[in-house]
């Protein structure tokens, strides 16, 4: 026997229940927008060329601009599409850039956690650390935004083997960090349930555009055969989630914003055929679902 997870149980697709979202649809579209912040001079970060010696000013600065432009136009371009979104924040951002949270708190958008900084990985701690990161990010968020966030996405997707016990012990109720499935499954943790929701790693920017080199124009392309095919897909009752990553560093440049635009309008004006919501709103819509709908519970 191959060493497994013990997490969940293998559900084939055409076996399951069938069930809606709100209003009907079937299917289910969020926006999971990624704020962070890099240490100077040290840590992990995204690198537009290969870096030199620290500090390795070039991928740092363009990093930045994500924080201090391109998440601004990201937010215009929100507005002008009336567009929820789930932020995902590294909560060094509070003391970063406190006018930019303030700006997404304002929309109503959902605070979700994404760790302390993404010049860090969860994974590589000892289990008393790692407990101690998911404290300090979701004490923050607490502070800053009356209650602690329900949601959490591991900076870079790291995941110790405690990861999900130590989140249903802080008292998240879904996790982000697990791209195996289109639909929401439950999560055996030694706390209860914990509820994955589906992110993407392909409809998002990082692998897309710093990984595999695609496009602005292509990415756009990306998000738009996405939403059509699981909109052809869903005809057969069975719902499905579409998350769309982004990263303000990388969608937030001018000629990618452009594209951007391009795609988010296009799902926007099916808003009539489809779920458009946030990830909290996905995890409490099936946590009022009849046990024995969703696999896992």
């Amino acid at each position: 026997m191959l060493p497994t997870h013990g997490r969940y149980d293998y559900h084939p697709l055409p076996d399951r229940p069938r069930y809606a979202w709100p209003g009907g649809a079937r299917l289910a579209v969020y926006i999971g927008l990624n704020l962070e912040h890099f240490a100077f001079g040290e840590g992990l970060g995204a690198e537009l060329a290969p870096g030199g010696p620290q500090p390795d000013i070039l991928n740092y600065a363009w990093r930045d601009y994500g924080n201090r432009v391109g998440a601004w136009r990201l937010i215009q371009l929100l507005d002008a599409l009336a567009l929820p979104a789930t932020v995902l924040l590294n909560s060094a951002m509070y003391d970063y850039a406190p006018a930019l949270i303030a700006a997404h708190r304002d929309r109503g958008d959902e605070i979700a956690g994404h760790g302390r900084t993404n010049s860090e990985r969860q994974s590589a701690l000892p289990e008393a650390e790692e407990r101690r990161l998911i404290a300090e990010s979701t004490a923050a968020i607490a502070r800053h935004e009356g209650a602690p966030p329900r949601g959490w996405l591991s900076p870079w997707i790291a995941e110790s083997h405690a990861t999900p016990d130590l989140l249903a012990e802080a008292g998240y109720r879904y996790s982000l960090n697990w791209c195996a499935d289109d639909q929401p499954i439950w999560k055996r943790t030694a706390h209860g349930p914990l509820l994955a929701v589906p992110y993407p790693q392909e409809v998002n920017d990082i692998p897309s555009i710093a990984v595999r080199r695609d496009g602005a124009a292509q990415f756009a392309d990306i998000i738009i055969d996405d939403f059509e095919e699981r909109l052809t897909q869903t005809e057969d009752g069975l719902p499905q989630v579409m998350g769309i990553a982004l990263h303000p560093y990388l969608v937030g440049q001018p000629y990618r914003l452009r594209q951007l635009r391009r795609a988010l309008a296009h799902v926007a004006a099916r808003r009539e055929h489809v779920w458009i919501t946030t990830a909290g709103a996905i995890f409490a819509h099936v946590a009022a679902l009849p046990p024995g709908i969703v696999p896992g519970r």
